[in-house]
């Protein structure tokens, strides 16, 4: 019978570490939190629950998940982020396949997210199932590239398809999904820098083309305010992204302030 790490990434989680933990901890034969120096308790609380904490410097998300693939011991992994939890269900079909270790199966699998946001489950906006990479996978066998948002990952084998969805609490208020938008949007920037020119209007352009695509084509708008936050929440990311890019591509920086002597007589 086979074994099955899990990792779990984290910064300044400290509301949340405790039940993306707790939903793995008395199943998963390691539970690895990859944390990158948080500044609040993210560590013990981790800790507390039996999880071994390993520090990583944060240099973009497909850099910090390939350290973390480093600290797993065990011949399968499950990644999971510290805003998830496993179900049991899910727990169920992962033992499943971890056990049986079938040698022509799949190397990896999608796992689908349920998403819950501003007290509803989200099943339109294009956020179910709500795949991101393969959440269980055999040890050395998938590598993540080394963008640093939204991260592609290489694999070495078939992938299939899990059919339990874990839970995903992306968001505690409005005021943390602005801040993932600040922060993903300068990331998304950053990683644009050398391959396309930003702008204002670009950013205008691809953020009303996200919320269409997002509230209409993808029936964002049958989620209610939930879909309606996520589709303008699309649009703030993608505006800002571009218009940041402009930033960087070009000097915006104040002009030099002349000399201000004293009038003339």
């Amino acid at each position: 019978m086979s074994h099955v790490s899990c990792y779990i990434i984290a910064f300044n989680e400290e509301r949340k570490i405790r039940q993306a933990v707790g939903s793995v901890i008395e199943w998963a034969d390691e539970v690895i939190v990859c944390d990158s120096f948080s500044t609040d308790r993210t560590a013990e609380y981790a800790e507390a629950l039996g999880a071994r904490v390993v520090q990583i410097p944060f240099e973009g998300f497909g850099k910090l998940r390939n350290t973390a693939l480093t600290h797993c011991t065990h011949p399968w992994i499950f990644s999971l982020d510290s805003d998830e939890r496993c179900t049991p269900e899910a727990r169920d079909e992962i033992l499943s396949i971890v056990r049986s270790d079938q040698a022509d199966g799949p190397i990896a699998y999608w796992m689908p997210r349920k998403n819950f946001l501003l007290g509803r489950w989200v099943t339109h906006s294009g956020w179910y199932p709500d795949y991101r990479q393969p959440q269980l996978f055999r040890n050395g066998q998938l590598q993540y590239t080394l963008e640093a948002v939204h991260e592609g990952f290489e694999c070495k084998g078939p992938i299939g398809h899990l059919k339990a969805p874990i839970w995903q609490f992306p968001f505690e208020n409005l005021s943390q999904m602005l801040k993932k938008a600040d922060r993903y949007s300068s990331l998304g920037a950053e990683k644009l820098q050398d391959k396309k020119q930003g702008g204002l209007g670009k950013g205008l352009i691809h953020g009303l083309s996200i919320f269409v695509q997002s509230y209409v084509f993808k029936s964002g708008w049958r989620d209610g305010r939930a879909g309606l936050a996520i589709a303008v929440g699309a649009f703030i990311g993608t505006f800002y992204k571009y218009a940041k890019l402009a930033e960087l591509q070009h000097d915006w920086s104040e002009p030099e302030q002349p000399r201000v002597g004293p009038p003339n007589p």
